[in-house]
Parts: C-alpha cells; structure tokens; sequence
C-alpha cells in the first residue's frame, strides 16, 4: 500500500458514553422519518434522527434521550428488542451515525438494519433482556460513565461490569479483519483491481504498444 492509498480501517473495540433508547420493535421509520429520505447526501441527517418521537407538530421537543443535554456526547446506543425493524432504508443508520452513534447494544436487531450499520463501521452487539436492562439503567444514572464494546471479544465493560454479548461471526469478521468497507477495500488493493480488470476479455482497456504509443483493445 502507497502513502497515497486509503488505510482499511479495523473496529475492534467502541468506548463512550451511552444513550438509553428503550422500547421493543423501534421501527426505521421512527428512527429517520420517511419525509427525509429525499435528501441527495446524508449529510446533515443527523439532526433528525428521532425527530418525529422526539418533537411535537409544533417542534416543541418531547421527553426523549436524544434531547437530553447528558447524552449529547453518547457513541453507545443501547435499545431493546428487533430494533431497526420496517423498511430496508439506509438513512436509520446513517442518521444515528451523523448523530455521533459509533455502536449499538440491544436484545436483537433486524437483519437488514444490522447490514445497514455493518456497512458504516457501526458494530451491533447483542446480550440478552436482563443485561441490557441493567446497562440502560447505568447509562440512565451515570450518563458520564464510559461504555466499552469490544467487538472482537465480545464484552460489553461498564463500570464493574462486565457482560457477555454476541456479534455475528461474519459481522466480528469484517469488523475485525477491516473488510467491512469495501470501497476503501477497493481503493487499497486499486493495482490489484486494475491488474484483473486488464486480464478479463470483456473489460476494454488501454494497452501500451510502443514508445508514447496507446491503443484500445
């Protein structure tokens, strides 16, 4: 890999501060309402994460974790059960993403939200109903205290704690082994990839044949 060449970037291990966002089957739709979705980047999206349960039709601002001023510096998102169930939309995460959520603990997430957020570097971490229960409630009275995921161990640290969690194997894989993004994959290997694009019959290409002298093939 040159100096030039983007550096595939490991998640082995999440710390931060933690938000509580409880409720079973939080759909995609509370998480990014589907009138934002009409954005061209999801820059900015972040700000509307949760809007609709968080604000009222007057944008008066409701009780909510994410209006909270403790939690405003949290990287640890921790929900109940089949979070990010619904629609298949992308924005869910990236939204919570933008908000500054850098890995999420929960009783059970759905399967295309967690693809979602493996896509973004953004661990989803599972441990059973007790143990996220008493973690929510630690956050809730300790919004200061750090939170530890380690992705490839698969604990979950907090104060003296220490809980046993689970991450998919082919989510720790990729995680761990710095796969997950493919298109910084892609631009590290970039030689590779021209090098077998150049090899395959179907794929034009310039090809030198002299001094100075390119041909299309």
């Amino acid at each position: 890999m040159t100096a030039d060449e983007p550096a595939v970037e490991t998640v082995e291990s999440v710390s931060g501060t933690g938000v509580p966002v409880r409720g079973n089957d939080v759909d995609t739709d509370q998480i990014i309402p589907a009138r934002f979705l009409k954005v061209v980047t999801f820059d900015g999206l972040g700000q509307f994460a949760f809007h609709d349960v968080r604000f009222t039709d007057d944008d008066e601002p409701k009780d909510h974790p994410f209006n909270e001023d403790r939690f405003r510096d949290a990287s640890v998102l921790v929900v109940n059960s089949n979070f990010g169930c619904g629609s298949s939309r992308e924005h869910a995460p990236q939204a919570l993403k933008r908000w500054g959520i850098d890995a999420i603990v929960g009783e059970s997430f759905a399967e295309i939200f967690a693809g979602n957020c493996l896509a973004l570097g953004v661990p989803t971490v599972t441990a059973d109903a007790d143990a996220v229960e008493a973690l929510q409630d630690y956050v809730d009275a300790n919004p200061d205290a750090e939170i530890s995921v380690d992705v490839a161990d698969e604990t979950v640290t907090y104060g003296d704690r220490e809980v046993d969690a689970t991450v998919d194997d082919a989510q720790r894989r990729a995680l761990v082994d710095g796969v997950w993004d493919t298109t910084a994959l892609l631009k590290s290997n970039a030689e590779a990839v021209a090098e077998t694009a150049r090899s395959l019959p179907y794929v034009e290409s310039a090809t030198a044949t002299g001094a100075g002298e390119v041909t299309e093939r």
